[in-house]
Order: C-alpha cells, then structure tokens, then sequence
C-alpha cells in the first residue's frame, strides 16, 4: 500500500468532508488520474526526439506511452497532418499514487531554485496542470544519456467541482504550492 494513498483515506478525506460541509463521502474529491504530456515541436526537423521522449515518459512512469499526433496540417509550422510530434501517458491506482509521491518528494525538490509551484494552473473544473522546464529531475533519468533537454506537462485530474477544492485537495496531499 502506497503512504500517500494511505494519507489519503485516513486523514484528507475527512478533513475534506469536513471543510466543505459534504454530507455523502462519495462528493470528498478525489485524484482520478496523472497525465503526462511531452509535445516535441522540433521532432519535424529530427524525429529522434520522439523517440527519445517515449523512451524517457517510459522511464519515468515505469508505463509504455502513446505517441500523440498532429489533427491538421499547419504549414507555417512544417507540420503534416498524423505526423508524430509528442508523446503521453496516463496514471491510474497504484502508479498514479507511486508517481504523486515521487513527485512531491523527490523530483520537485530538485528543481533549481525551486519555491513552490504556481497556484495559477487550475482550469475551473477541478484539474491541475503544471509544467516542467527540463525532464532531468527525475532520478530515473541518467543525465549522462540525455540529448536534448525536454520539458513536460503534468496534468492532475480530479473528481472536484471546482477549483478551490481541487486546490485543497492537492496541498492537502503535500503539493508545495508557492506561498504568495
């Protein structure tokens, strides 16, 4: 069983229930899943880099990613409609709670300079989005193997109404939201 879940169902969800005044236990929010997105725009020119970006959202969610691809051809861009230009993967149970805890714990702290993630990347409907400038922090990656830095979206999706509880709910599980 995973701590963070753990944390989860013995303390959050009543404190949860508690704050918002929900009388059915099934309206606490809840995380419903994690997912990651890498879009690499420069794989038009060098399609190593999806490649590349697969290989390291395999290795650090320890789950095998879908390559994403364009839906319309932009010619400015040089891009063709089904070209390859990203990968993602998506977390559910067990590895979406493996995942948060390494998150929280491990890779975040090694940002430089990092004071807390932003409290701006809710969207109105209870999800979280937070971007990663260089995918390096994450100890599965062996920064003597790396070619091009990459960066990722991380999308927390939530069963919450809105965002002042999916708010909660993610700083109650130990998101370090910027104090400001």
């Amino acid at each position: 069983m995973n701590l963070l879940k753990d944390k989860y169902v013995a303390t959050v969800l009543p404190e949860l229930r508690q704050k918002f005044e929900l009388k059915n236990i099934m309206q606490v929010p809840k995380l419903e899943k994690i997912v990651l997105n890498m879009g690499v725009g420069k794989a038009t020119q060098n399609p190593k880099l999806i490649e590349e970006a697969v290989k390291t959202l395999g290795a650090i969610t320890g789950q095998k990613p879908v390559i994403t691809r364009a839906k319309k051809a932009i010619s400015n861009f040089k891009l063709r409609e089904g070209q390859a230009i990203g990968a993602k993967v998506t977390l559910h149970g067990e590895r979406m709670w493996e995942f948060l805890e390494r998150l929280i714990h491990i890779s975040l702290p090694r940002v430089r300079d990092f004071r807390g993630v932003s409290r701006k990347g809710f969207d109105g409907r209870g999800s979280y989005t937070l971007g990663v400038k260089e995918h390096i922090i994450f100890l599965e990656i062996d920064f003597d193997k790396v070619e091009s830095i990459l960066g990722m979206n991380i999308t927390f999706v939530t069963s919450a109404p809105n965002d002042e509880q999916a708010y909660s709910l993610l700083e109650s599980l130990g998101m370090p939201f910027r104090k400001n």
